[in-house]
């Protein structure tokens, strides 16, 4: 099975953000989407703002961008587009990994025949999906580029997921993890991880045997944390949580498009991309997911090192990297969350203040994203 892969130019960025729709009343996760998207754009689907699972919920997608800054001007400008909307049905626009509080059975699944056809094959994982996510999109040329690239970045996922971690609470109740979302999500059987494929040839033979074996309809339905996504022609990173404000999402979306550039160089300069052991991968989300910025992670000598001491050298490794793209200011935010704390911890704090009134957390994460910053 050949699978055709669209080349992109190199670090290209495209971004996608789920926002969660809540009634500015009960504060609890309210329909709306099908309502609003409607109005935004009647009669036809609209470019930058989309469905998702949830009807709940709506997913805003940049253009193609070059820059960071660029990405979230382009965010910046759909928000402001949906925010009358939202605002005159009694609904405001938050995001974060989870909702703190509404529980996902009461939740209506948008009007979709692929999401019909989802809750049917996948059943009760399908339908807890009450998760939300921000996806970076980094160009690559070529396909044998994207296997390599996709293995290399694995050794980033704990850093990524540390960062981005929003997700404590889910139905009311602190689960004792940063990052609740990831857990939930990679019950799927097609998400979490990625396999370590050898290279383009053998994705293909992969992508062909899940769909010839009826696992899959179409590669589209391989959700893993970090995946080539042919038809765009890009390397999708999936980890990140949903982040609050804008000024985050511009931080994974440096970090990521300078990741994407240094290993894509790279290759052209001859070299093999690393590719970490699978079991530290595994242990490394996994503490990444249950401690946030308070994890030790696994290095490939086996020794560990405090994920804020890995963070803050990782952007210094990658401050040339960032001046040549231009978002050397959103990589430097790393820093500054390393020091404030991930929504996670902020989310905690909240709670903590106010005698563990979840609602409050939600008001916190409303707050954060209309004003754009923590």
């Amino acid at each position: 099975m050949q699978i055709p892969f669209i080349s992109s130019s190199r670090s290209s960025l495209g971004v996608e953000w789920e926002l969660q729709l809540v009634s500015q009343q009960s504060r609890e996760l309210t329909s709306g989407a099908s309502e609003i998207l409607e109005e935004l754009s009647p009669g036809r689907e609209h470019p930058k703002a989309k469905h998702e699972l949830l009807e709940s919920t709506i997913e805003i997608i940049t253009g193609v961008c070059t820059t960071v800054a660029e990405a979230t001007v382009d965010l910046a400008g759909t928000v402001a587009e949906l925010t009358p909307l939202v605002d005159k049905r009694g609904l405001s626009l938050m995001c974060a990994g989870t909702h703190p509080t509404t529980d996902w059975a009461t939740q209506t699944i948008s009007p979709d025949l692929r999401y019909a056809k989802l809750l049917e094959d996948m059943q009760w994982l399908a339908r807890q999906l009450q998760i939300f996510g921000v996806h970076v999109h980094v160009g690559v040329r070529s396909p044998e580029k994207a296997i390599p690239i996709v293995n290399a970045l694995t050794a980033y996922i704990p850093h990524l997921l540390a960062l981005s971690a929003s997700s404590p609470f889910w139905v009311g109740h602190d689960t004792g993890l940063a990052s609740a979302r990831s857990k939930v999500f990679e019950n799927l059987p097609t998400a979490g991880l990625p396999y370590q494929l050898a290279d383009w040839p053998e994705f293909e033979s992969y992508m062909e045997t899940l769909i010839s074996t009826g696992t899959i309809g179409s590669i589209k339905e391989v959700w893993w944390d970090i995946r080539p996504h042919p038809h765009f022609g890009t390397v999708e990173l999936r980890i990140c949580d949903g982040l609050p404000t804008l000024y985050e999402v511009g931080m994974v979306a440096a970090l990521s498009q300078c990741l994407v550039d240094v290993l894509d160089r790279e290759i052209d300069k001859g070299y093999t991309l690393p590719m970490p052991k699978g079991w530290v991968v595994r242990e490394n989300k996994w503490r990444a997911a249950r401690y946030g910025l308070d994890a030790e992670i696994i290095r490939d000598d086996e020794s560990t090192v405090p994920v804020r001491d890995a963070l803050l050298e990782l952007a210094h490794d990658l401050t040339p990297t960032a001046e040549r793209l231009g978002c050397v200011e959103e990589l430097a935010r790393i820093s500054e969350t390393v020091t404030r704390g991930s929504s996670y911890l902020r989310q905690r704090a909240v709670a903590a203040a106010s005698g563990g009134d979840l609602h409050a957390v939600v008001d916190s994460l409303v707050a954060e994203f209309a004003n754009g910053r923590p």
